[in-house]
């Protein structure tokens, strides 16, 4: 199974109000040279600050966790317990989440189709949902997220992209929750 190298990272790093701990978060991607794994470690050691690691169930993808980086970790949970945690704040927002997923996989593979490309793997779903309901979780559970992207351009066949899902979901709002590339 493969995961993106381009996800996006999720970190509590805004003006610390109510002096609860800054923690990075990263969603399970193995150590690489390039890539989120390497920029995630960067970052967490500039800012000063550890990490929550977040990997999916066993029964999802069992090489997930295993292959996970978990310098600095010091928290871990199971993409099942972001889903609880959702499920507690709305019944229906993890519904909302993957029927917005589904529909945008449409929309891309229509546009791919168009391009003479193949559609997109089967995995995109599964990570575009990790993706998702991690940063919409952590949010409910915290009561603030940063996103910062680890690209400027975002792909639009990328699982990055699928970050508009929570956007349009209204749990994560573009100009108090996000920050721009040029900033990070």
């Amino acid at each position: 199974t493969s995961t993106s190298t381009s996800t996006s990272t999720s970190t509590t790093t805004k003006k610390n109000e109510n002096n609860k701990p800054i923690l990075l978060v990263s969603q399970g991607d193995p150590l690489t040279e390039k890539g989120i794994s390497a920029i995630t470690r960067q970052v967490a050691t500039k800012l000063g600050v550890n990490r929550l690691l977040v990997c999916l169930d066993e029964d999802i993808d069992p090489q997930h966790s295993i292959l996970a980086d978990r310098q600095n970790v010091i928290y871990e949970i199971k993409y099942s317990q972001l889903i609880d945690i959702l499920h507690e704040y709305d019944d229906e927002i993890v519904k909302r989440i993957e029927d917005s997923i589904d529909e945008r996989i449409i929309t891309l593979n229509e546009k791919r189709l168009g391009l003479g490309k193949e559609p997109l793997h089967s995995w995109y779903k599964t990570y575009a949902l990790l993706q998702e309901v991690t940063k919409m979780a952590m949010k409910v559970a915290s009561g603030s997220v940063t996103v910062a992207h680890s690209i400027d351009e975002i792909q639009e066949f990328s699982v990055t992209s699928f970050y508009e899902v929570g956007l349009g979901i209204g749990l994560i709002d573009r100009d108090h929750d996000m920050v721009p590339y040029s900033y990070v």
